[in-house]
């Protein structure tokens, strides 16, 4: 296959600081393209043609397609395959119809500034994306490594940690790093007040939070106190059961349908970055907590879909999971989600209602898979005493689907 399109990175030493073969690549082709500052990285009087990027990149994508069989070189920040243009093209174009020349990223970069282990640290980009992500990487101890959106950035994540309790966290934000600009810049978040910064910058946190500070496990079961909700909450203990039930690996989609307040799906996303949900419900309320959850708890990109099932499951992608927390004994709901499900898929439903539970005893009867009844007790006050006081049992059943 021919390789019309590279991707080469660059650091803040221009073109001076490129290997011979990314050279190469570059003087070789015919169309380049890039951002302005790294179009004007080109000698004077270069007269080939050249694509800036543009929003929506799609457009800009679209053009660098049109000239398939051409040589074509796309010039980068570090490394593409970083967060980077690298991963969006190849969405759309092959890998052999691409070479790919990576620069040091800025995390290696601000690990080997700071002494840090790269495999030791949480790296999360805000280019483009909702500063909530930010939101699930914060626990005491943490080294975040953050790529920032502007010079904005660093004040905005030390707000964030400053109303999370995190305040006297180190910060450190590095500007324009391999360059002769380069510039460090330190402080505490608590105290942060520095705005005169390089648009180009990445932060790098050590997480320290106050005394009584409230942060959440990744593991499943978070406390109920977590979700703002109206009573349709799966509880903890019933939670951490069935998150482990649903058994979540990394890139897999989660339907949560009849999602309440959006618990399993966002604790399912919470269980590692790439894990993806979306959260079923027609509730006008529950669809509020539900997104509120999701950004106060780091999961800010759960796909929300307003309607009842079986309806609103239409056109959805296939999924690797499915949670029926509600809704079951609608017509056609079950039905719906298993013909959806993927092979290999598993589906787990938790049945409160007598009426529930009749229906998943004859799913069970036709379709195997396995049964537990959850009884769960807590202690609560009983005048000058404890007692034990029962929740609602739950009968769940989890199902894998096999081939036929």
């Amino acid at each position: 296959m021919n390789k019309w399109l590279s991707v080469v990175g660059i650091g803040e030493d221009g073109l001076e600081g490129l290997s011979a073969i990314a050279k190469l690549l570059v003087d070789r082709a015919k169309v380049i393209v890039g951002g302005d500052r790294h179009l004007n990285m080109l000698p004077a009087g270069d007269l080939r043609e050249k694509i800036v990027w543009n929003s929506p990149i799609e457009s800009s994508i679209q053009e660098i397609i049109s000239h398939k069989g051409e040589q074509v070189c796309v010039l980068a920040s570090g490394d593409p395959m970083c967060y980077g243009i690298g991963v969006t093209l190849l969405r759309q174009i092959d890998i052999g119809e691409m070479t790919i020349i990576p620069a040091p990223s800025a995390f290696s970069l601000a690990c080997a500034r700071l002494g840090w282990s790269l495999t030791e640290v949480e790296m999360v980009s805000l280019c483009g994306r909702d500063p909530a992500i930010f939101n699930g990487v914060i626990y005491p101890g943490a080294k975040l490594l953050i790529l920032s959106a502007g010079n904005h950035t660093p004040k905005m994540v030390a707000d964030m940690l400053t109303q999370k309790g995190f305040g006297s966290s180190q910060m450190t934000v590095l500007e324009r790093m391999g360059g002769v600009n380069e510039r460090t810049i330190e402080g505490i978040a608590g105290s942060w007040t520095q705005t005169d910064l390089a648009n180009l910058n990445t932060i790098a946190i050590s997480c320290s939070s106050e005394p009584n500070t409230q942060f959440f496990s990744r593991f499943a079961g978070l406390p109920d106190s977590a979700y703002h909700h109206d009573g349709q909450l799966t509880k903890r203990e019933v939670r951490a059961i069935t998150l482990s039930a649903l058994a979540p690996l990394p890139g897999q989609l989660l339907w949560d349908v009849g999602a309440g307040c959006g618990s399993i799906g966002i604790e399912w996303m919470r269980s590692h970055s790439r894990c993806v949900a979306i959260a079923i419900e027609h509730h006008p309320t529950r669809l509020q907590y539900i997104a509120d959850n999701a950004t106060a708890l780091g999961t800010p990109n759960l796909k929300i879909v307003a309607g009842k099932a079986p309806t609103a499951l239409a056109n959805l992608p296939q999924p690797d999971a499915i949670f029926i927390g509600g809704g079951l004994t609608a017509p056609e709901v079950f039905t719906t989600c298993w013909q959806n499900l993927k092979i290999g898929g598993r589906l787990v439903a938790n049945a409160v209602t007598v009426e529930s539970e009749q229906m998943v005893f004859q799913l069970q009867h036709q379709f195997g898979g396995e049964l537990t009844r959850i009884a769960i007790q807590r202690a609560e006050s009983i005048g000058k005493f404890l007692g034990w006081k029962a929740m609602a049992g739950i009968t769940q059943w989890v199902v894998v689907k096999n081939p036929e």
